[in-house]
């Protein structure tokens, strides 16, 4: 049998169990949680300009791939089922 799987930290120590963290990590997590989330900025014009060029067509083909995706997503048995 294999031992604990052991993850790099960002100070380079090694975590030994993933699952359970420390009291710091668990506040900042939970202040993340818990923060409201937003663009850095607005767009410039250029990019508002690109936005509107782009429209809101969905080509065919790639409409056609999400159904396949969503189909197979909904009907995953074992493993990896939702």
């Amino acid at each position: 049998m294999l031992g604990p799987v052991r993850i790099p930290t960002a100070g380079g120590q090694m975590t030994p169990d993933p699952d359970h963290t420390d009291e710091a990590t668990q506040s900042v997590d939970e202040d993340d949680a818990t923060a409201t989330h937003g663009a850095d900025r607005a767009p410039t014009p250029d990019e508002e300009a690109a936005a509107e060029r782009a429209g809101t067509e969905v080509p065919e083909s790639v409409a056609d791939a999400y159904e396949e995706a969503a189909e197979k997503g909904a009907n995953a048995k074992g493993e990896g089922a939702i």
